[in-house]
């Protein structure tokens, strides 16, 4: 008998910024767009975590993800 166990990846606040940059970068999201347009790309489960840190760190999910973002470092000019 095989058991599989599904790993939930665990977000922090830290994570999620990398997550969001990457989708930033692939177009898949527009740093204009409200951070629960989030929630559609990142899991059930790990969105009632990342909520309570957006909470935490005073975010709000109607703030923009570029208030999210807004320690990026920009490799070009």
């Amino acid at each position: 008998m095989m058991v599989t166990t599904l790993q939930s990846k665990i977000y922090n606040l830290d994570m999620l910024r990398d997550e969001v940059r990457e989708l930033v970068n692939q177009g898949v999201v527009h740093r204009q767009q409200p951070i629960y347009t989030l929630c559609r790309y990142i899991p059930e489960r790990e969105w009632e975590c990342i909520e309570v840190d957006l909470d935490n760190s005073e975010y709000l999910l109607r703030d923009r993800i570029i208030d999210l973002l807004a320690q990026e470092r920009w490799e070009e000019d």
